[in-house]
């Protein structure tokens, strides 16, 4: 019995330090000296102030800024712990007032808009946190927040193209990360 007992403690000794500590630590040590800003959360701050992050999505109601995608992460607003998508189907009765609501607040928000409401606007991502909105619902949302901060709509127009994420190759859609759009927003002089 103790033969077998000694070399599999020590084969559990041996494997937990490998890889419960060695390992650990030489990826985080390589991802700190490659990858320094990602390896820590791509956290922005501005004036010394932490803001967020560029992988977590924020809530804006405000009508100056533009909006994110809705989150089902409530009650409190793109809360990373409670990550998860909303589980209503595309039949479901919740989903469809849900949907409905989101349509009438952006409506209300910008009544002259009466173009088509992007999609991403009015349904969440399957993990509640998307920082991005597609360049639609950038574009969708420019005029109202040019006529809200007194801008030229080009200049808005000019913010979101600077802030447009093109796809690699031809995988995927331009989008735009609403945090990054919205600190540029605000950066610009008060006028």
């Amino acid at each position: 019995m103790k033969t077998l007992i000694r070399p599999a403690l020590v084969l559990f000794a041996t494997l937990t330090v490998v890889t419960g500590v060695l390992y650990p630590l030489a990826v985080t040590g390589l991802a700190q000296l490659a990858f320094p800003s990602q390896a820590n959360g791509s956290l922005i701050e501005r004036d010394g102030k932490l803001v967020g992050s560029t992988l977590i999505g924020q809530s804006f109601s405000d009508p100056k800024h533009f909006w994110s995608r809705p989150s089902a992460t409530g009650p409190m607003a793109n809360n990373a712990g409670a990550s998860s998508g909303s589980n209503k189907g595309p039949l479901n009765p919740a989903l469809v007032d849900d949907v409905k609501a989101r349509i009438e607040a952006l409506r209300a928000a910008d009544p002259d808009n009466s173009a088509a409401v992007p999609i991403d606007l009015v349904t969440a991502s399957a993990s509640g946190l998307d920082p991005h909105i597609s360049r639609a619902a950038a574009d969708w949302q420019a005029p109202r927040v040019a006529r809200m901060r007194k801008l030229p709509l080009s200049q808005v127009q000019a913010l979101v193209e600077q802030h447009t994420e093109r796809p690699w190759l031809f995988l995927g859609e331009p989008i735009v990360n609403v945090l990054q759009l919205n600190l540029a927003l605000d950066a610009l002089p008060a006028r």
